[in-house]
């Protein structure tokens, strides 16, 4: 039997990397897009394509590379996404357009043009990045909560629409991640982050990637919200 095919948006760095990682780890065949990649992360999976999700057109362009040169799509997870935090009284037009237009319609131009590929194969697994701050809202971030948010309507409708071809949608909603970005926070910011987490640390990239890949290769889990975030919203 050949290997499955894994596309992961915004897989160049961060948690989409790590994503992209434990798939290869797990023997998919592994293609990732994002704007920019570097070229040792090129170098390491099966395809690297540059590309806007949030150009339907190019959202289409990716899709079909893939499944020309790798053959399926059997797993696709929509991880790319953008912050322009700003308090809602404050915030830009295109502060708040453009979250939405990467978030959460990269989201629908993506499974838009796969799902149709597995309908055809009757089988597939699409896994969406939401967050925590699209279950409970966050201050500053009006935009980024509404887009993950959306995200969750976004998976429930996929999932009930493609169930009936052995299709699975999934959502996993991290909370705090241990990034490049959270590591450059202030001792005091980073300590009053950590005081709203029960388990008292941040999240892991790889902890994120090990439920994807979870939820990826599990048929009879669909429509579920996950979320990863050592407690916090239990408090």
């Amino acid at each position: 039997m050949s290997a499955k095919t894994a596309l992961v948006t915004g897989g160049g760095r961060g948690i989409g990397l790590a994503i992209a990682n434990r798939f290869k780890v797990g023997g998919y065949r592994v293609a990732i897009t994002d704007k920019v990649i570097n070229e040792d992360v090129i170098q390491a999976f099966d395809m690297a394509l540059e590309g806007d999700v949030a150009d339907f057109g190019d959202a289409e362009r990716v899709v079909k590379a893939v499944k020309n040169e790798l053959g399926s799509i059997d797993a696709l997870v929509n991880n790319a996404g953008i912050t322009r935090d700003n308090l809602l009284i404050r915030m830009r037009e295109e502060e708040f357009d453009l979250v939405l237009a990467v978030n959460l319609k990269g989201a629908f131009n993506m499974t838009r043009h796969a799902a149709p590929i597995m309908l055809k194969q009757h089988s597939g697994a699409i896994v969406n990045i939401s967050s925590v701050a699209g279950l409970g809202g966050n201050t500053g971030q009006a935009n980024y909560s509404a887009s993950k948010a959306g995200l969750i309507g976004l998976t429930k409708t996929t999932a009930a629409e493609l169930a009936s071809r052995g299709i699975t949608c999934n959502a996993v909603a991290p909370g705090a991640v241990e990034t490049d970005m959270t590591r450059a926070l202030s001792d005091e910011v980073r300590a009053r982050m950590l005081s709203g987490i029960p388990l008292g640390r941040f999240c892991e990239a790889e902890e994120v990637a090990d439920c994807v890949c979870f939820l990826a290769n599990s048929p009879y889990i669909t429509g579920e919200v996950i979320r990863i975030d050592g407690g916090m919203m239990l408090l």
